[in-house]
């Protein structure tokens, strides 16, 4: 098992060692391949935008805007609107792609059902919203960073420009030779590390930004009344299901184990060859069994050691005691609601024991992350993949156990694997 680590950059970014480890890399190459993708969206806004503020200008200044104008722009503007559903087919692609330098976590694709579909469907205007967004708000972000970055290379770089003849401009004071210029070089240095911080701020708010608008689950409207009994009746449960742990544990298993061992004394007084002995002895060998099987029912209905451990630890029992190499990569922070904790915990269980059932795999990895008001659980293996609800592989269950919470489960199987379930579960702060 490895460490905790990071799964993605926004969380990579809250610790100490974010600069000594891969993220700032990874943000930089983010950055760096968004210029391609930005670039020409950018021009074509510029090409619509121009004309458009020229003409506003012209508005303001009262004088009177001729006719073909404003008809050549709002042709332009509709022509624009018309294609950025077909546009952002290719940049919700790409962006998709992208996203794993930053956030390795599986983004759902929406089905596509046709071109009809992406002037109604919710979640393609969403790509469209991204699409303008990343070509007009990044560019300007991305353009004040460099300025930024541009103006701490020229700090640093100073002693060697004043080195010249001429005298040089930094910031706001004129430096004429390279002793003077030592404290700006200074401070540049020190700057480094607040552009490193900042390039990732800006690289995960991208990453953010697109995954929320990228990511296509199904567009559905709940029904309020239903989701709120249905919020009921899992309330209902858990509490049914603390009052029958509670008398088991307190109740018949105690009576149960005074059984065994009455039955154990009484085995001690007869014989061995009573014709009792024998039926006693089963009757005893009965009783030690029946006390495991209900010992295995109380921990089914939630096992000791989650309460004991916390979600975490529960979970990293269940990858040492697994048949392959489970690594855990956990970053919870908070304590869960015990609803949460213990689908969870089932999820792990029961997509781990497939694992061993069904995929043939050589390791599996399990990632618990908490962000943005859910709780994320992936589960993934190197095995053969092809895995399919409809075949009786445990998943549909799985899938009701999740839907009962209001959570969803995504799966990712193709031929030859690898296979991901990816469970989100509602986890308000």
């Amino acid at each position: 098992m490895t460490p905790d680590v990071p799964l993605h950059l926004a969380a990579s970014l809250r610790r100490r060692d974010h600069l000594l480890s891969p993220w700032p890399w990874r943000a930089l190459a983010y950055l760096a391949t968004t210029l391609p993708v930005a670039g020409p969206l950018s021009i074509g806004l510029l090409v619509v935008g121009a004309p458009l503020m020229a003409v506003l200008n012209t508005v303001r200044q009262d004088r009177p805007v001729e006719l073909p104008i404003v008809v050549f722009l709002t042709v332009v503007a509709l022509l624009v609107l018309a294609s950025a559903p077909v546009v952002s087919i290719a940049v919700a692609a790409i962006e998709r792609w992208r996203l794993r330098l930053v956030d390795p976590r599986p983004v759902h694709r929406p089905r596509f059902t046709g071109l009809a579909a992406r002037y109604t469907s919710a979640a393609a205007w969403r790509e469209v919203g991204y699409t303008f967004l990343l070509g007009g708000l990044v560019p300007l972000a991305y353009w004040l960073l460099f300025l930024l970055v541009l103006l701490d290379a020229t700090l640093i770089a100073s002693p060697w420009l004043a080195s010249g003849s001429d005298p040089v401009i930094v910031v706001w004071t004129t430096i004429d030779t390279p002793r003077e210029a030592i404290p700006y070089a200074a401070v540049g240095v020190l700057c480094v590390p607040a552009l490193v911080y900042l390039a990732g701020l800006l690289a995960a708010g991208q990453a953010t930004a697109a995954r929320r608008l990228l990511d296509g689950s199904a567009d559905a409207t709940a029904l309020r009344e239903v989701t709120r009994s249905r919020a009921r009746l899992v309330d209902a449960y858990e509490a049914e299901r603390r009052r029958i742990e509670r008398d088991v544990h307190d109740g018949a298993q105690p009576r149960l184990t005074s059984l065994t061992l009455q039955l154990g004394l009484a085995r001690l007084d007869v014989p061995d060859d009573s014709p009792a002995a024998r039926p006693l002895a089963v009757a005893h060998e009965q009783a030690k069994g029946l006390m495991v099987t209900l010992r295995q029912i109380v921990q089914g209905i939630r096992p000791q050691h989650l309460t004991e451990l916390g979600l975490a630890g529960a979970v990293r029992e269940l990858a040492g005691a697994a048949t392959i190499p489970v690594d855990v990569r956990a970053d919870l922070g908070q304590p869960l609601p015990e609803v949460v904790e213990t689908t969870a915990y089932f999820v792990v269980s029961e997509s781990l024991g497939n694992v061993a059932r069904h995929a043939r795999a050589g390791r599996a990895e399990v990632r618990l992350t908490r962000s943005a008001g859910s709780l994320v659980v992936e589960i993934e293996d190197d095995g053969r993949g092809d895995a399919d609800p409809a075949r009786g592989s445990g998943l549909t269950g799985l899938a009701d156990r999740v839907a009962a919470v209001d959570g969803r489960l995504l799966l990712s199987s193709p031929p030859g694997g690898p296979t991901l379930v990816r469970v989100e579960l509602p986890c308000p702060r």
